[in-house]
């Protein structure tokens, strides 16, 4: 547990055993002045309030920072309580490890967690970066890096050392409870095992380390088909052809490590497959343009050679160029200088900012006058309409101006802005140079832009 630094050293601190174990060897090692403990109040006791007085007179005594936050659990779809509280514990610490300022965060799994992670993963179906189990070390960029130092060491070892130091620890009345997955191997499982394989904490242990150097390589290999399809247009996309060129094994290798690198929620190996068969039936089909798979709050896109994510509901809006409809309510407005518009039933906002005197690019313009001749409005596309987006061009129809600028169906549901009965503005295209006046050449200036609203994942 040495280290070479001065940084501060935030060791997880529940109260129990393993974690009260871990901060006592952690001040014997690297000071009190370095180390911080951080709690994380669950609320699922009734007995938390208690601990975290615990942790707080037990932290005090060791004569350390002690700093504690509580969280939610909130469970989604069929995550178990496990996993949820699990979840919102590294969340809480990863925050407290960024407000103390510590680059680190120790955790206290020891030997007997490990062995319980492999079998766990194994009676899951795991693939190999399940069978990994917990990294000794683990620095992804995503969060604190975070560090097992009891990884090696027996759970009737760290009993020792306690007893031997004279510490007080809290038992948490949940892990008896043998209806979790995890406690039930605990307390039914792993004393069988002990009987008659001894050495069978050893065993997963190599077995992790082996199902780790696997991920390693696998990992390299998918940076190397990385590297082969990614988009040269944008950094976050993948060419499709390229993905599909390999066969099904190293393209659900390299679509689980580009999830990984993008930060997304992994998925299950069914989910996997079926995004891999849908990309391959949508190629097949040549009707790419209209993939959509959604996934964890995400949604995979895929339009022309470019498969990408964007964040929010996949649902497809209004895609007149394939026959659907589906209106929205119009919005008009009295424009008297306004320089925003909102639309809630597009959740978009029209922005109108004045041109400048030194700005000498009108083209993207539209005069004062020509705003103020008739109330605007904002219309869903029914189809056909048409925009000139030159003064001397013709004009053409705004299917064929938005497969020519590359903008996806689902990304065509956008407001159109008259004036009047005359189509002024459309978002992605720009000005309809056929809606000027005569003489309105000269005067003010504004410039048009749509911006819709930000999605929050």
């Amino acid at each position: 547990m040495s280290t070479s630094t001065d940084s501060p050293i935030a060791v997880a601190f529940s109260g129990g055993l393993d974690s009260t174990t871990l901060l006592d060897a952690a001040v014997r090692c690297a000071g009190q002045a370095r180390v911080i403990a951080l709690h994380v109040h669950h609320g699922l006791s009734p007995n938390a309030d208690a601990w975290a007085a615990h942790c707080h007179a037990f932290a005090r005594g060791l004569g350390v920072r002690f700093v504690s936050r509580q969280v939610d659990v909130v469970r989604e779809g069929g995550e178990s309580l496990e996993a949820a509280a699990r979840d919102a514990r590294y969340r809480a610490l990863d925050a407290l490890c960024e407000e103390q300022g510590a680059t680190t965060l120790w955790l206290a799994h020891h030997a007997d967690d490990q062995a319980e992670t492999v079998l766990l993963q194994l009676l899951r179906g795991a693939g190999v970066a399940g069978l990994a189990a917990m990294a000794p070390q683990r620095a992804d960029g995503l969060s604190v890096p975070r560090v097992r130092p009891l990884l090696h060491v027996l759970k009737a070892q760290l009993e020792h050392y306690a007893h031997q130091r004279d510490l007080r620890w809290i038992d948490d009345e949940s892990n008896a409870d043998t209806r979790y997955a995890r406690n039930a191997l605990r307390h039914d499982v792993l004393p069988a095992l002990a009987v008659h394989f001894p050495g069978f904490r050893d065993a997963l242990a190599r077995t992790a380390s082996h199902a780790a150097s696997a991920q390693r390589l696998l990992d390299d290999l998918a940076r190397i088909d990385l590297q082969s399809a990614a988009h040269p247009d944008d950094e976050n996309a993948l060419m499709s052809s390229a993905v599909l060129m390999l066969d099904d094994e190293r393209a659900i290798n390299l679509l689980r490590y580009w999830m990984r690198v993008l930060g997304l929620q992994a998925a299950s190996t069914a989910r996997i497959g079926e995004i891999l068969r849908q990309l391959r039936d949508a190629a097949a089909s040549r009707d790419g343009h209209a993939l959509r798979i959604d996934h964890a709050g995400q949604c995979l896109r895929v339009y022309r050679d470019s498969m990408f994510w964007e964040t929010g509901d996949s649902a497809d809006p209004a895609d007149l160029d394939n026959g659907a409809s589906s209106p929205r309510a119009a919005s008009r407005l009295d424009w008297n200088g306004e320089s925003v518009w909102r639309l809630p039933q597009w959740r978009g906002t029209f922005v109108f900012s004045p041109v400048t005197d030194d700005d000498t690019d009108t083209a993207g313009s539209v005069s004062e006058a020509t705003l103020r001749l008739s109330p605007l409005t904002a219309r869903s596309r029914t189809g056909g309409e048409r925009v000139r987006i030159s003064a001397n061009g013709p004009s053409r129809t705004l299917k064929n101006l938005f497969q020519e600028q590359g903008v996806p169906g689902w990304k065509r549901d956008v407001p159109l802005l008259f004036s009047g009965e005359t189509l002024l503005f459309v978002p992605l295209i720009g000005i309809n140079r056929a809606c000027e006046r005569p003489g309105s050449e000269t005067g003010p200036r504004w410039r048009i832009a749509w911006q819709p609203d930000l999605v929050i994942a």
